[in-house]
């Protein structure tokens, strides 16, 4: 029994290994390929219509800001429509309303359009917005970003090729250095943006469109079958099916559009849960139209890879399981000389990712013609980036379970704050920024209380490791031990503080009503 442990701890750590292979193999094709810069083939004599959709889902206090910075795109006004694709249920239906009729006087073709079922949630509402159009061109933007005003122009001519069938470019983040949580969210980001995206583009392989900062060729949405709305990332799956067809997709790591970063944690995680999820249900829905079609086999590789990905978080939770049982049985069971192989497993694992994220800072750095003054400071972060990614296995793993037995689930958008200071917040200041928007997650889950215990359960695994002298297996623990502690104890509280607050202001308002 005790050997059977150590086997599957160890093989566990063998197929987590190949997910680690896979990112080193990433960043090769990144470093082969980057510098093979793109450029239109030609530029639009008249430059064709393009519709900016914008989907939106009660964000009153986004909606303006987005509103104002699409009207600022620098591209003809006879040549430009808006599209505002509403299905808010609360003040922001009246408030984009208002906005677009004065948009309207001041020249602008934008159009409202308003459902109240919601079906097919935002494939839906792209789906029902192509109906109003004659567009060539569709470019999309979520209710967070708000695109700089040379955005149609660095990236309309790419269209000039033919075959090129939707470009996308790279989000950067307006309160990047809000938070602890923000820095770690902007880091991850960056190694998908810059190195992911980039690797798989250059290299003849493919990516995806990421639901916003794009621009679609309109056949190439109808000939990948349309926006449907069987899985939770529409995007994701389209991008799949349009690149099937024959089209191909054109990444600029250039072109940066700012986006505003989820600034709670409940959000951060609902985040993830749907684009985990979402993933799952695009790999159980295409893995059999990619095995058959006639693509080469590096494609279908790393299809398998990108869309599967996610399934490393169940793997994670087995080892988190496993690994205090693991030190006890080689403490306990003859095996202690073993516990030395936590050592290369941590500078491994942690070597790749330190790598991974810090090369991506390097190269947006680059890529921006900032400084290098503070190249460093990324390695500041990557401790708690590790962590963070651990933390979020439970809350993944249940997004990758719900996909594998088909439960279905509404799409749940990020709250957004319109915040979009440059520097870090102090504590009261976020507690009073979340206080005012309405749309703030705040629920104590299933997910959060396992988290909670499995923080512990890696709590007594580090202090086992320190009375046993296993010195060596401490880092290691201690990254679980953080980041699970982290993604609970910070939902915890920021539920606590919600309800403490909410309980207070409906007693002030019945002391004012008396």
């Amino acid at each position: 029994m005790k050997l059977f442990i150590l086997i599957f701890y160890g093989l566990i750590l063998l197929l987590l290994s190949i997910f680690g292979a896979h990112r080193y193999y990433t960043m090769y094709l990144f470093i082969k390929h980057s510098r093979n810069k793109v450029k239109p083939k030609a530029v639009f004599k008249n430059l064709p219509k393009v519709t900016v959709q914008l989907p939106i889902y009660n964000e009153q206090y986004v909606v303006e800001r987005l509103i104002n910075a699409v009207t600022q795109l620098d591209y003809p006004k006879k040549k430009l429509e808006i599209q505002v694709l509403d299905d808010s249920t609360d003040e922001t239906s009246a408030l984009a309303e208002k906005i677009c009729k004065q948009k309207r006087k001041e020249g602008y073709t934008i159009a409202y359009i308003h459902r109240t079922d919601r079906t097919g949630f935002k494939a839906g509402a792209l789906e029902n917005g192509l109906t109003y159009t004659d567009s060539e061109f569709i470019a999309v933007f979520d209710a967070d970003f708000m695109p700089n005003p040379d955005f149609l122009q660095k990236t309309i001519h790419y269209f000039t090729d033919p075959t090129i069938g939707m470009v996308q470019t790279r989000w950067d983040h307006i309160n990047r250095h809000y938070s602890l949580l923000t820095e770690c969210q902007s880091i991850l980001l960056d190694g998908h943006f810059m190195i992911e995206h980039t690797a798989r583009n250059r290299s003849g392989r493919f990516f995806n469109f990421n639901g916003t900062a794009g621009i679609w060729r309109r056949q190439a949405i109808i000939d990948g079958g349309g926006w449907q709305h069987d899985t939770i990332t529409e995007d994701l799956d389209l991008s799949y099916r349009s690149q099937i067809s024959g089209w191909k997709f054109l990444y600029l790591p250039d072109v940066t559009v700012p986006a505003e970063l989820p600034i709670e944690i409940s959000a951060f995680k609902a985040q993830q849960f749907r684009w985990a999820k979402g993933s799952i249900q695009v790999f159980k829905k295409l893995y059999k139209t990619i095995l058959n079609a006639q693509l080469p086999l590096k494609i279908k590789i790393e299809s398998f890879m990108h869309l599967g990905a996610n399934f490393a978080y169940l793997l994670m939770v087995f080892l988190t399981l496993l690994m205090p049982v693991a030190l006890w049985v080689r403490y306990y069971g003859g095996f202690k000389k073993f516990a030395y192989l936590d050592l290369p497993i941590f500078i491994l694992a942690t070597l790749s990712v330190i790598i991974f994220y810090f090369y991506t800072e390097l190269s947006i750095l680059y890529h921006n013609k900032n400084s290098f003054d503070s190249k460093f400071k990324p390695l500041l972060y990557l401790p708690m980036v590790l962590a963070v990614g651990i933390g979020l296995s439970i809350n993944n793993s249940k997004a990758v379970i719900e996909a594998l037995f088909n439960k279905k689930s509404d799409f749940n958008r990020t709250p957004k704050y319109n915040v979009a200071s440059l520097h870090r917040i102090n504590a009261l200041g976020h507690v009073k920024t979340l206080l005012k928007n309405k749309y703030s997650l705040h629920t104590i889950n299933g997910v959060s209380i396992i988290e909670f215990i499995l923080g512990l359960y890696m709590s007594l695994a580090v202090y086992f490791a320190f009375d046993k002298n296993l010195y060596v297996s401490i880092p290691l623990i201690m990254l679980f031990q953080v980041g699970y502690l982290y993604t609970s104890l910070f939902t915890i509280i920021n539920s606590i503080t919600h309800h403490i607050i909410v309980i207070a202001n409906s007693l002030r308002r019945g002391v004012v009503n008396d």
